[in-house]
Formats: structure tokens, C-alpha cells, sequence
């Protein structure tokens, strides 16, 4: 298997080969003209944006617990993803290493990541609810991950439940969780993650705003550079 740092660097030196190999009167051409003054004259926003909180964090995982006793689902799980950030504050790169979150309906938060990404992962739960302690278990690599995982959901007393996928959970994790755990049954969660984030608070909303303001500003900005006999480098 090609390691992720033998990949990189295969792409960088196939990256730099195809730039060398671009005539330089090309190149040339390519670069960029001087900023245009509307371009040049917009400011950040960033400072006008409020961080979601870990308490605003906090009130959603409470709320994705009384739609899990709804759904009867024992527990949702997590991969890498938007829903990761929304319920965790966690980004994490997805890869075929698995990296998951359980957060159950009842007890604290079980996380299964590749050991190399323990520290990481540590950092990352540290900013998330109950995230300093959250039951976190590694796996090396000439172990099966998804073992670790159906032995955390033992643990959990859940290992006979129902546990709700996340819609972006790669089916090849799924699958392997149901071999794993032949016991436990595996549904969808779009009814916790969805249920949650269709709804949105004012905060959301402010941030949704804010973000409007700086995508039609930009937008503006770049209209205004616009005339007859545009440029490619323009």
C-alpha cells in the first residue's frame, strides 16, 4: 500500500516536472496583473464572525440525545465530515484509516483513531464537549479497527443496540462495523443529524449572514474589474 507521505511527495515531483516543462513565454503571460482598486480595497470580516461556543456545542449533542430516545437509537456514529464539526468542533481529513466518534444516547464519548493520530485527535477532542474526557482507543496498524470499535460499544452496554450512521460514513466502514458487531444493528442517523442542523440558531444564522455580506461583497468587488477585452491574467 502507498503510504500518504510517498504519495505526497509523488505528487509534488509530478507537480514541479509538469511546471518545468511549461514553456516560460506561457508562464509569463500567466501572471497575475495588479490588483484592481476594489480588489485591493476590501477589508476582512473575520472579526465580525463569533466562534461557535463549546456550550453552543454542547446544547446540540444534548439535543441529538432526545432525538437518538426518539429514534430508539442507542448511539450515533461519526466519521470525518461536516456533522464531525457541527456535534464535536473536530476537522478531521478523511482517509481509509478509520477515525470515528460514537457519541452515545447515554455515557461519554467513545473515539477509535490510528495511534499515530492519538495526539492529534486528543488536541482536537480537548475543545468539545466532554472532550477531555472522552474514552479515546488506538489501533496500530496489523490490527482491525473495527474490533477496537465493537468492543467500546460493549463497554457502552450497546453492543446489542441500534447504532445510527452518520450519511456520509463510507459504506466499506459501515459494512465492516456490522461484521464486526454481528449483534448490533446498524441504522441511519440523518434523522439526530438532520433533526439538529435543519434547525438553526440565531447565532447560525448571524454567521449565515455574515458570510452572505462576504461572499456578495466579493462578488462586487470583482464585478467592478470587469470590461471589454478582459484578460486571461486579469
Amino acid at each position: 500500500m502507498v503510504s500518504r507521505r510517498r504519495f505526497l511527495q509523488a505528487g509534488i515531483i509530478t507537480a514541479g516536472a509538469a511546471l518545468a516543462a511549461f514553456p516560460s513565454s506561457l508562464r509569463a503571460e500567466d501572471k497575475p496583473a495588479p490588483l484592481a482598486s476594489s480588489i485591493a480595497n476590501l477589508k476582512s470580516m473575520k472579526d465580525l464572525a463569533r466562534p461557535i461556543s463549546l456550550e453552543e456545542r454542547t446544547a446540540r449533542q444534548d439535543r441529538a440525545r432526545q432525538l437518538m430516545a426518539a429514534q430508539h437509537l442507542d448511539a450515533i456514529l461519526l466519521a470525518d465530515g461536516t456533522s464531525l464539526r457541527y456535534f464535536a468542533g473536530v476537522q478531521w481529513w478523511g482517509s481509509e484509516r478509520l477515525f470515528a466518534l460514537v457519541l452515545p444516547a447515554k455515557g461519554r464519548a467513545l473515539c477509535v483513531c490510528p495511534a499515530f493520530e492519538e495526539g492529534r485527535a486528543r488536541e482536537l477532542l480537548a475543545n468539545s464537549p466532554d472532550g477531555k474526557n472522552a474514552d479515546v482507543r488506538t489501533w496500530q496498524e496489523d490490527q482491525n479497527p473495527f474490533q477496537l470499535l465493537a468492543q467500546g460499544l460493549k463497554d457502552l452496554n450497546i453492543s446489542t443496540g441500534t447504532l445510527g450512521m452518520e450519511e456520509t460514513v463510507r459504506f466499506v466502514f459501515s459494512d465492516a462495523m456490522a461484521k464486526a458487531s454481528p449483534q448490533l444493528k446498524i441504522a441511519s442517523a440523518t434523522p439526530v443529524t438532520a433533526g439538529c442542523r435543519m434547525i438553526k440558531s440565531e447565532h447560525e444564522l448571524e454567521l449565515m449572514r455574515l458570510a452572505n455580506r462576504v461572499t456578495l461583497s466579493a462578488y462586487d468587488a470583482a464585478y467592478q474589474t470587469l470590461h471589454e477585452g478582459t484578460t486571461q491574467a486579469e
